[in-house]
C-alpha cells in the first residue's frame, strides 16, 4: 500500500523510503515551539539532564501568549524565567510583548513553518500549521525540551482519515462551522491518534484562515494531526510570509485510510457547539432560545484578519446589546494594526465592543474575560469543557465568529442571516 502525506513526510524525516502505521520513528524536526505555561517545565527538564545549548537557535520559538501581559505575579515570573533562557541560549525567535501575537497564528505569519516541515509543540493546537501541508502536532515539555536540545523526536506513525469536502459552502459556512459539523458527527475520540487528511474539490472555496481554523481544532477529535494538500492558495500564503524552501508531499492513490467521509459543504448550516464539549454540535436552526452574558471573537483559532472582518461587517452601524460583553482578541500585533487600518477596531468599538492585546486570555480561563457562575458565552475558541472559561457553573457555546457578532446585537445565541 501507499503512504498517505503524513507517513510521506515522516518518512522523509525520518531517513526511511516508507512508514506504515503504528511504526515507531525518530524524526528530525524542523521548528520546536512553546509558550508561556509549558516552556517552563520545558526548560527545567533541559537544564535537569544538563543539556548545554539548544540545537538551533533559529528552529526553535518560545512565544509568551497566555497569561501575557502578564496577568498577575506567577505569570510574570513564568514569563521573566524563560526571557532569561531564551536570552542565555540566544534564541532567535522568542516574541516580547509588543512584536507577539498568539503563538498559532504568529508562527505562520512569521514564515517559521512551511509546507513539508516537522514541527512538535508543547501546546495542542500546534496541530494549526498542518494548512501549510506540514505534520504539526503538540507534544509535553519533556518532549520539548528533549526536542530543544537534540533536534529530534520519536513518533509513532499514525494511521489516517480522509475527509472528502465536496461543493462550495454558503455565505456564512466558515472553517469553523465545517470543523465543529466534523467533530460532532465522528466525536470527540472519533480521530484517536489518527491524521485527519482533508482534500476534495471543496479545498478549493476555503481561504487559509479557514484551512488553519479546522488544523487547529483537530485535536478536539483527538486527531494526531489535521493536513490539507498544498495548491496555489497555500503557495501564494507561503511566498507571501517565508523565505524558507518547502516541499510538496501528496499522498498516494493507494494510500490506506481507516475510514473516508465524504462532505457536501453546500449543505452545511452555521453549527454550534453545546456544553461541554465539542461535539455536541447543533445547527443554527436547531439551538433554540439560549441567552447570553458574553461574546468572544478571537483565540488562536479566530482571531485572523478575516474573522475581524466577518465580525466588523456584522457589527457595524449596529449596538452589542446592553448587558452583554463583548470582547475581540486579534490573533498578532500584524493583524491588529491590519484591522486599525481597514478601519474595523473603530467600527468594533463604536458598536459596543472591547478590544484588547492580542492573547490567549479567557479561552483557558486566563484572563481578561472570565466567567462567573451561571454565565454564558458564545465564543469563536476550540474548547467548551466544564470550567474552561471561569467558573465550572458557568457554559461556554463554541460558534463562528459570524454567529457569535450576530449574537452580541441580540444577547441570544442568533444567526447571521436574520442581523
Amino acid at each position: 500500500m501507499g503512504m498517505t502525506m503524513t507517513q510521506k513526510i515522516l518518512a522523509a524525516h525520518a531517513g526511511l523510503d516508507k512508514v506504515k502505521a503504528g511504526q515507531l520513528i525518530e524524526a528530525k524536526l524542523d521548528l520546536v515551539l512553546g509558550n508561556d505555561i509549558t516552556s517552563p517545565v520545558a526548560v527545567k527538564e533541559f537544564q535537569k539532564l544538563n543539556f548545554k545549548e539548544v540545537f538551533d537557535k533559529d528552529k526553535v520559538a518560545i512565544v509568551p501568549d497566555h497569561f501575557t501581559p502578564n496577568k498577575d505575579i506567577k505569570a510574570a515570573e513564568q514569563c521573566k524565567f524563560i526571557r532569561n533562557f531564551a536570552k542565555e541560549k540566544e534564541i532567535t525567535n522568542f516574541f516580547e510583548v509588543g512584536e507577539m501575537g498568539i503563538e498559532h497564528c504568529l508562527i505562520p505569519e512569521k514564515g517559521l513553518v512551511v509546507a513539508g516541515d516537522v514541527v512538535i509543540g508543547a501546546d495542542s493546537h500546534t496541530c494549526t500549521y498542518g494548512a501549510l501541508g506540514a505534520f504539526s502536532t503538540g507534544i509535553g515539555s519533556t518532549d520539548m525540551a528533549a526536542g530543544m536540545a537534540t533536534g529530534k523526536c520519536w513518533f509513532k506513525v499514525p494511521s489516517a482519515i480522509k475527509f472528502v469536502l465536496r461543493n462550495k459552502p454558503s455565505k456564512w459556512v466558515s472553517g469553523k462551522d465545517i470543523i465543529l459539523h466534523i467533530i460532532g458527527m465522528i466525536g470527540v475520540d472519533g480521530a484517536l491518534y489518527k491524521s485527519m487528511e482533508f482534500v476534495g474539490d471543496g479545498i478549493q472555496y476555503l481561504s487559509m484562515d479557514d484551512r488553519f481554523t479546522m488544523a487547529n481544532m483537530a485535536i478536539e477529535a483527538g486527531g494526531k494531526n489535521g493536513i490539507f494538500p498544498v495548491d496555489e492558495k497555500t503557495i501564494e500564503y507561503l511566498k507571501e510570509h517565508s523565505t524558507r524552501e518547502y516541499k510538496v508531499y501528496e499522498a498516494d492513490e493507494d494510500a490506506e485510510y481507516d475510514e473516508v467521509y465524504e462532505i457536501d459543504l453546500s449543505s452545511l448550516r452555521p453549527t454550534v457547539a453545546f456544553p461541554h464539549l465539542p461535539d455536541n454540535t447543533r445547527t443554527i436552526d436547531e439551538v433554540g432560545d439560549v441567552v447570553i452574558d458574553q461574546v468572544v471573537i478571537g483565540s488562536c483559532t479566530n482571531g485572523r484578519i478575516s474573522d475581524l472582518r466577518v465580525a466588523r461587517d456584522i457589527l457595524k452601524g449596529k449596538k452589542v446589546k446592553k448587558g452583554v460583553r463583548c470582547i475581540v482578541f486579534p490573533g498578532t500585533q500584524k493583524i491588529y494594526l491590519q484591522a486599525l487600518e481597514e478601519g474595523i477596531i473603530k467600527d468594533l468599538v463604536e458598536a459596543g465592543a472591547v478590544v484588547s492585546t492580542p492573547t490567549c486570555g479567557p479561552c483557558l480561563g486566563g484572563h481578561m474575560g472570565i466567567l462567573a457562575k451561571g454565565e454564558r458565552a458564545v465564543s469563536t475558541t476550540n474548547r467548551n469543557f466544564v470550567g474552561r472559561m471561569g467558573h465550572v457553573e458557568s457554559e461556554v457555546y463554541l460558534a463562528s465568529p459570524a454567529v457569535a457578532a450576530a449574537s452580541a446585537i441580540t444577547g441570544k445565541i442568533t444567526n447571521p442571516e436574520l442581523i
